[in-house]
């Protein structure tokens, strides 16, 4: 098995396992090598060292999220914690679909119970919920978590 540590144009920066480099190869080719977060196929694959275990694993704590030098979240913090984020809310929101800014308003208006929605809303729709005092963020959700993980 390989791990490699993968790139998109969007610079996120992933880990992906293949049986080989034939095996990553081609399904780099086919274009079924995605980046989990904003889905593109543009991958690259990064240079990396081979990994070693070298005796037990050390516990990490809050500070190790952290670059010691510049105190700012390093890249795959900030991309672990969004997707923990976006997870969170998929979990505790109820998918609305494209019906979105309609029951966003019957919520603003009183007609029908509040509660954590999602779903989809054109550009015209948000703004005209914004317009509104309808407050709404667009969320954009990896296709890899629309779907349930193996």
């Amino acid at each position: 098995m390989k791990v490699l540590d993968l790139q998109c144009t969007q610079q996120h920066a992933f880990e992906g396992w293949f049986a080989s480099e034939d095996d990553f190869q081609s399904q780099l080719a086919r274009g079924l090598v995605a980046c989990p977060l904003c889905n593109d196929t543009g991958i690259t694959k990064l240079l990396s060292a081979p990994r070693l275990n070298l005796g037990a694993p050390q516990a990490h704590g809050v500070k190790d999220a952290l670059e010691p030098t510049s105190g700012v979240a390093s890249a795959p913090a900030v991309q672990a914690a969004w997707l923990k984020m976006v997870r969170h809310v998929m979990t505790h929101t109820e998918d609305v679909g494209e019906r979105f800014a309609e029951v966003a308003r019957q919520m603003h208006y009183g007609e029908t119970e509040d509660r954590g929605i999602r779903g989809k809303a054109t550009p015209e729709e948000t703004e005209a919920l914004l317009d509104e005092g309808i407050a709404v963020l667009p969320l954009p959700v990896p296709a890899a978590l629309k779907e349930p993980l193996q």
